[in-house]
């Protein structure tokens, strides 16, 4: 293999003004760091270079049009836009071989012609999520064929076979289908897992086929039956290719692996014993292997040369000699990665490389899948870390031929008015058709407005203030609760904020929240955890709002893969605040039961203190003093008869004092009632 001295970390700049191309020696960390920031791309897009020539650049960007780009003048050489583009997108393309092509009627040609013509890349085949597979020509401009029926799901991956006109297709549905151009149809078709098949690739000779799902598989094309399998990776397996074009039969024929979420790219040997159950190679990437070119060995003495685009949008180059089993894991000769040219650099992210005969030689695709910028740069591979530095205005600023482009610009009147589309929740003062019939010239005047006299047109201040003016409707619909807040969160106004979170009617929420749009769920949320960790008042809102988004989004908060680290901080606070709830609410109970054992005393305490003021006193005897008082009021009442009253209390005496068995209580009754007869008989 062909390695390079590593420089040390503080290597200074080279800077090459014919190619304005400059190679920056640094550590791999910081190399990788500035690709991650910037360079990672979300979505897989495919974008593969046609072979041989590498003549154009095939790529379906994200609205699903396939764009052809001349990579000698890089301008759009073709555009195709399939019919349910938005529904069935492009899942995968591949270039077939190069081939002679008949354009209509022959004439008798010159060899040389012959030969350029048979050196065009032509036929490119399209798998699409609804299962069929579109193969356009590059030469008529148009769709060859479509095959459809053979998947039920969506396809993963198609390749050709390097001499007939087959074509072979993996898809959801653990099929493998292999199509003949020539009928449309399927010519056979088998189970090849109980996993989707993800990756599909043909040997050289056109009479293997690998597939891989989890396990890779190696199948007899003449009697379709596994050969061999290949098992070692845990994720889903993205990239299959054949590293050499040597038989099986001679322990020489080796073949490269990718997987979803892999760091690496992992070479299996083909042996005739059969004991190949493990990888003997593995080359190191930083990220998960997004496109690889390869230039196959054809011989022991001959090198392995392979160009391995990375998720985080760098470029990778390895050189190696397959001669058997390697035990330390393979560094790449040479790392590229692009940036743009100014004060602080950003990454530009690669989207594709293909090797060219000459070693030094590499043609790029950078920047984004809409417009891509093409060159082909002349690499310094003795440097291990090689960064290149692009004006990404003027490298993007490619111009499109006229005869594909059919977006015209409006030619637009002096006298008409042109308003901007009203966003939703949204309506801009519009007004009505004129009434004088006016002729169009032809020599009016086609000047075109500008954004700022469109943006002066919009007349949002329409509401006056005073009173004798009429009112108008003001052109934002400000009543409506959900176009506040997107307006506030995109504008990150507190005022506009603070009208709408304050509100605490629950069918208000509940409306609002179910008319926001999905975009704003998130931001939403944010704004809602920042606000709970203030004051317990204020926060208080907030959770009938977080209760109402939890209720009407979680389908599409489940849906988001980094939901986790997006939450975090609500997590945690919700976790810190309920981590307390129990120990308050064993508080709540000993002061609850603290409280009830003092009430129980207090009452006890106030049923002891009786009070002394008898309100109801039942006496069964009369006292002397009771006596006293009725004989000092008997004189009052008849004081003629006092001398024969005396003259009986004596004789009452003397017979108290001869009777033994009475007792006080008794004589004093008697005595009682004694007076009471004397004074009725009198």
């Amino acid at each position: 293999m062909h390695f390079a001295a590593a420089s040390p970390p503080d290597a200074l700049l080279r800077m090459s003004t014919t190619d304005r191309t400059c190679a920056t020696v640094a550590c791999a960390s910081s190399v990788t760091e500035m690709a991650a920031d910037g360079g990672s791309s979300s979505l897989h897009l495919p974008c593969v270079f046609s072979p041989k020539s590498r003549q154009y650049l095939a790529v379906c960007a994200q609205d699903g049009r396939l764009r052809i780009w001349s990579t000698d003048s890089k301008t759009l050489h073709q555009e195709y836009v399939p019919s349910a583009h938005l529904s069935a997108t492009c899942t995968c393309i591949v270039w077939a071989p190069c081939r002679t092509v008949k354009e209509g009627p022959q004439r008798k040609k010159r060899k040389s012609e012959a030969v350029q013509v048979e050196a065009k890349a032509d036929l490119l085949a399209m798998g699409t999520a609804a299962g069929s597979v579109l193969v356009y020509s590059t030469v008529k401009g148009a769709l060859h064929c479509t095959l459809d029926g053979g998947h039920s799901g969506g396809v993963n991956c198609v390749h050709w076979h390097p001499e007939d006109g087959l074509l072979y297709s993996g898809s959801e549905d653990t099929n493998i289908v292999e199509w003949d151009l020539q009928t449309g149809k399927t010519r056979s078709k088998w189970k090849a897992d109980r996993a989707a098949v993800t990756s599909l690739c043909v040997s050289p000779d056109g009479k293997l086929l690998l597939s891989a799902g989890h396990v890779i598989k190696m199948w007899d094309l003449e009697t379709k039956e596994v050969y061999r399998r290949f098992t070692g990776h845990s994720t889903a397996v993205t990239t299959l290719c054949f590293a050499t074009t040597r038989p099986p039969d001679s322990n020489g024929l080796y073949f490269l692996s990718g997987a979803a979420h892999d760091r690496l790219l992992s070479v299996w040997q083909v042996r005739e014993d059969g004991k190949d159950k493990n990888s003997v190679v593995s080359f190191t990437l930083t990220g998960e292997p997004r496109h690889v070119d390869l230039v196959a060995s054809n011989s022991k003495e001959e090198a392995v040369r392979l160009a391995v685009v990375c998720e985080d949008g760098q470029l990778h180059l390895f050189e190696h000699f397959l001669n058997g089993p390697c035990k330390k894991p393979l560094s790449p000769s040479c790392t590229v990665q692009m940036s743009d040219s100014k004060a602080s650099p950003m990454p530009i992210p690669l989207l594709a490389a293909a090797l060219a005969a000459e070693t030094r030689s590499v043609m790029l695709a950078y920047g984004s899948h809409l417009q891509p910028a093409m060159e082909r740069a002349e690499l310094d591979t003795t440097e291990r870390h090689v960064c290149l530095t692009r004006d990404v205005q003027t490298s993007l600023s490619v111009s499109m031929e006229t005869t594909v482009s059919k977006v015209k610009t409006p030619i637009v009147n002096a006298k008409s008015r042109v308003l901007l589309p009203g966003l939703p929740g949204h309506q801009a003062p519009l007004k009505g058709p004129s009434t004088g019939t006016e002729k169009r010239k032809k020599d009016a005047d086609t000047k075109e407005m500008s954004i700022a006299e469109r943006l002066h047109e919009i007349d949002l201040s329409a509401v006056s203030g005073k009173k004798g003016a009429p009112k108008v409707e003001a052109s934002l619909q400000t009543d409506n609760f959900a176009v506040l807040l997107v307006q506030g969160l995109e504008s990150n106004d507190a005022n506009i904020l603070n009208k709408v979170l304050q509100t605490r009617q629950e069918t208000v929420i509940k409306k609002t929240v179910s008319r926001l749009p999905l975009p704003a769920v998130l931001p939403l949320v944010e704004e809602l955890t920042k606000r709970l960790q203030g004051h317990p008042l204020t926060a208080l809102p907030m959770v009938r709002w977080l209760k109402a988004v939890l209720m009407h989004h979680t389908s599409y908060l489940a849906s988001l893969p980094d939901l986790v680290t997006q939450l975090g901080v609500l997590y945690h606070m919700i976790e810190s605040r309920v981590k307390m709830f129990h120990k308050l609410t064993r508080l709540h109970g000993k002061l609850y039961l603290l409280m009830t054992q003092m009430a129980t005393d207090d009452r006890s305490n106030a049923v002891s203190e009786v009070e002394h003021t008898a309100k109801l006193v039942y006496e069964e005897e009369s006292s002397d003093e009771d006596e006293a008082s009725g004989d000092e009021a008997l004189p009052q009442d008849d004081s003629d008869h006092w001398d024969d009253e005396e003259e009986e209390e004596g004789m009452d005496e003397e017979e108290e004092d001869g009777s033994d068995s009475r007792t006080e209580p008794k004589t004093n009754g008697d005595e009682d009632m004694e007076h009471g007869n004397e004074s009725e008989e009198e």
